[in-house]
């Protein structure tokens, strides 16, 4: 029974990703537009981010992991590897969380 809708969302998630190639050799978009859907990118990565970092089972996360995810962001924007963001940011929120700052 569960396989019927996966192969559907299967399906579904292929000839969407297919769509793409197959309509911008038929489509032609104003540099208006493309700076438009280049900044709607932008926004929806900012939301997931933000509703990853401070949602947890539907409240708040607590101050810990928007603070590592900060600090994460501090490290990236310093140009650190991304190992050491990665460790960093992990490190930031365990020891918060270890502090008691949940």
């Amino acid at each position: 029974m569960t396989l019927l809708p996966i192969l559907v969302l299967a399906a579904g998630t292929y000839a969407f990703r297919l769509a793409g190639p197959l309509l911008s050799q038929r489509m032609t978009l104003s540099a208006r537009v493309q700076g438009l859907l280049t900044l709607c990118a932008i926004a929806l990565l900012t939301a997931l981010v933000a509703t990853a970092t401070l949602t947890a089972a539907g409240g708040f996360a607590g101050w810990a992991r928007p603070a590592g995810v900060l600090a994460g962001a501090l490290m990236a924007w310093r140009k650190l590897p991304f190992v050491v963001v990665v460790v960093g940011a992990a490190a930031v929120t365990a020891l918060l969380r270890m502090a008691g700052i949940g």
